[in-house]
Formats: structure tokens, sequence, C-alpha cells
């Protein structure tokens, strides 16, 4: 626990605190625990056990995910509470490699209340004390029909579910991993796991018929899901890295944009966010973010990178940077609604954008956003020919372009973010040496800095 601020080790030493007080209590104090079925209980454990060693990794720093909470909520139709609060203490022993003790310790305590706390939740729904299902809907030993235990097991699992998930968030608040929390993901989160849960149920139901055999039976699907869902986590990275790849590609060709598509992606979900996008899109708009300049790839970089006024077709070249990124990712299916944005980021409100000339509410929802974010962050950003300005400048010179160049909605929900989520400049890039790197001074994503384009030798036109 060392290097934990001190409200974390608090939290942690209450929960855990909590969590084996409870069980000494119904240890010493209860006559239920006498009564428990002690092979129905390490069947259980053992079956929990498995399945938190084994869990799915996720793209959270250092956080995984497992399905034993199955077994916790098997072991709170089968077991009750203080059975339930037994099996979930077993996370304690995890066999998984590099785990430290306090983590150890908080999972199996934070398994134990959720259990015990559902457990309770069960049995009220029900009327009486945990027991065996009987076989066909009929009572069995305990006189519990199987059919009795949808509605009092649905509550558990509601219970059970959300309250693992605040003890979680609130352990990753407490060690200053807040933005970790997926709250924007909340929704889908819990229905995911609530269909895990399912299979606690299906543990407790064939019980009556086969006993500890159903653990087995119920491993095959349980494990196929667990490959399901790491299967998904494994492409969702590998979506993330052929993204990195095509942006780093992009920066190596202007030593002042590095970093450039990273905080545009930044920027468009934090406006994303603010118009109440759903998860999907959000994602969506990220990638977007991420590759709406990957159309430089096209562009020599002798003209990106050129000093002075551009020829007619030098700037045109550059205006079809966006058809050109279109080109490029064409074949990557999952980018879905993030072709939009790649195409349409340098169209302007009042159509003198381009590469089409759109307008207003033609212009793609997508496209809309990136643009405020791809001109805020380039105004932000060092570049060759001048110093970064202040976010104060920035956001002023957006609302003076607002109507014209953006759309108003995309920036005061991106101001609203601001005011609400903050922003950290890049920090001011050391000149290269000369001959390593090439300067540039016009930047076509900066609205305060228009290209100089020439016609002929002598004669020149802003645009």
């Amino acid at each position: 626990m060392r290097g934990l601020p001190w409200f974390a080790k608090v939290y942690l030493v209450a929960v855990i605190g909590t969590a084996f007080g409870l069980l000494a209590h119904g240890v010493a104090g209860n006559s239920r625990i006498e009564q428990l079925e002690w092979s129905t209980l390490l069947v259980l454990a053992l079956l929990f056990l498995v399945c938190e060693s084994m869990p799915t990794l996720l793209s959270v720093r250092q956080a995984a995910v497992s399905v034993s909470f199955s077994a916790a909520l098997a072991a709170v139709v089968l077991a009750g509470p203080e059975g339930a609060a037994l099996v979930g203490m077993t996370a304690v022993l995890s066999v998984r490699p590099g785990l430290p003790l306090v983590k150890r310790l908080f999972n199996g305590a934070q398994f134990a209340l959720c259990g015990y706390v559902a457990g309770r939740v069960y049995e009220s729904l029900l009327g009486r004390s945990a027991g065996v299902p009987g076989v066909g809907g009929a009572g069995g030993a305990g006189g519990i029909a199987f059919s009795d235990l949808i509605v009092p097991f649905a509550g558990a699992a509601a219970v059970f579910v959300p309250l693992n998930f605040v003890l979680i968030a609130l352990v990753l608040a407490a060690t200053g991993q807040a933005d970790q929390v997926p709250l924007r993901g909340l929704a889908q989160f819990m229905v995911s796991y609530l269909g895990y849960a399912t299979f606690g149920l299906l543990i407790a139901g064939l019980w009556a018929t086969v006993n500890s055999i159903a653990a087995v039976l119920v491993l095959i699907p349980l494990f196929v899901a667990r490959w399901a869902f790491g299967q998904y986590l494994a492409q969702q990275r590998s979506y993330d890295a052929t993204i990195a790849a095509l942006c780093q590609a992009v920066e190596t060709k202007d030593y002042y944009t590095r970093g450039h598509c990273t905080r545009v992606s930044r920027a468009s979900g934090m406006i994303a966010e603010e118009i109440g996008m759903g998860s999907e899109r959000l994602r969506a708009i990220r990638y977007a973010g991420m590759l709406h300049d990957v159309g430089k790839l096209g562009v020599p970089t002798k003209v990106l990178q050129k000093e002075g006024p551009l020829t007619e077709e030098e700037f045109a070249a550059i205006q079809l940077h966006p058809m050109r990124g279109l080109e490029i990712v064409r074949g990557i299916d999952f980018l879905d609604e993030a072709f939009a944005g790649i195409m349409h980021h340098h169209e302007r409100q009042d159509g003198r954008g381009y590469p089409m000339g759109l307008a207003g509410d033609e212009i793609p929802e997508f496209a809309r956003i990136i643009a405020v974010a791809d001109a805020f962050d380039a105004m932000t950003s060092d570049r060759s020919y001048r110093n970064a300005r202040s976010v104060e400048v920035a956001t002023e010179e957006l609302r003076k372009s607002a109507g014209a160049q953006f759309d108003p909605v995309m920036v005061n929900a991106f101001l609203r973010a601001l005011d609400r989520q903050g922003w950290e400049p890049p920090r001011t890039v050391a000149v290269p040496p000369a001959d390593t790197a090439e300067t540039t001074t016009k930047d076509h994503d900066d609205p305060t800095a228009p290209i100089q384009v020439v016609s002929d030798v002598t004669t020149g036109t802003e645009r």
C-alpha cells in the first residue's frame, strides 16, 4: 500500500476490515454456518477460484474481469448469505501471478460483501432461507420450486453487480484512476454482467439433479464466454494499434505535428460526449479524429513543408488530402462513420471549404466535430513560425468563427466540455537541428493563419 493516498488506504482498510468482521461474526454467532453443506461450498469455491484465476485482461491499466461472480451468485441460492460470502472470499487464494497481497485481500473482501448483501436480498424476496431447488418445478428437500427462484435471483443479481461495480470504481477513484471508470459504457457493462450472472441460476437449477457435476457442466459455457470476451478485447486492441501506426506514419512528415492526431481525437471525443453520442459512435469519432489527416501521406512532403506562398497546383494538392485519406482507409471496415469525418473535416459552414464545398447541415456531423477539434489543437500547439496560443485566445477565435467556419453547436459543446474537463496543451516543442527536420511557415488547420496561394511568381492572393 506504499505510495497510495491516505484516503485510498482508509477505503481499502474499511472494505477489507468490514468483510473479515462480517465473516468472523457469521462463523462465531450464526448457527446457520453449521448447517451449511461444506461439500457444496467446496465445489462452488473451487469453481469460483478457477474462474477468478483466469480473468480476461481489460484495456484499463492493470485491470481484469472474470466470470467468477456466477459461482458466487449460485452460492447465494444454494448456501445463503454466509455461504456466498465464504465463496467470494476465496478470491484471496487466486493463483494469478504477480497479484499483490493488498489486491488479493480487496478482491476477496468486495466479493464477500457483494455475496452477503445479495444473499440477504435473495432471502428477503424469497421469503425463506436459501436451499437446493426442486426438480421439474416441484419443491425439493427444502420445499423450493425452481420457478420460485427466478425473481429473487434477479433481485440478488441486480444488487450484486452494481455493488461490485461501485466498490471497484471507488478504489479506482481513490487511487487516482477515476478516468478509468467506464461511466459512459456503464449501461452496456451492466447488461453484459447481468447476462453472465444467469450462469449462477443455471448452476443452482442443475444442482438438484446432478449435484456437484453442475459446476463442471457450467464451466464449459463460462469459459466459452470468457474466450469470446477476450477475443473482443483483443480485436479492439488490434484496431487501436492499426490506427496508431497510421497516425505515426502521418506525423513523421512534420516534426511540429507530433501528437496532433491524438489530441484531435481527444477533443473530438469531448465534443461527442457533450452532445450525447452513444458508445459505438463515440469510438468511431475518436478513430476519425486520429485519422483525419491520414491523407497527408499522399501529399508530397515538400508541399506540406514548403516555406512561403503555395502555387495553385500545390494548394490543390493539399486540398486533395481529405479525399486521399478516404482512399487510404476505405478498406478498414470498422471505421464506419469515421469515413465522413476524414473526408469532410475541412468543409466550412459558409460553403467555402473543401473538398466539396458543402455548407451547414450538408456537412456530416463527424466532420463538423473534427473541424472544431482540429483548429483548436492547431492554435494551441507550437509551430515553427509561431509559439502556441493560449487556450483563452484559441477559444475566442472559435467563437469568432462560429457560424462562418465552424458549426456553432459544436463550438458551444466544446467550450462547455473545456470548462468542465480543462485542457492540457502540448509541451513546448524543442527546435530540431536544421539538418534533421524541415519547417513550414503555414498551417492549413489554423483559422488564424490563412494559406498564401499565388497564380504566378509575382502575384499572390489569400485564402
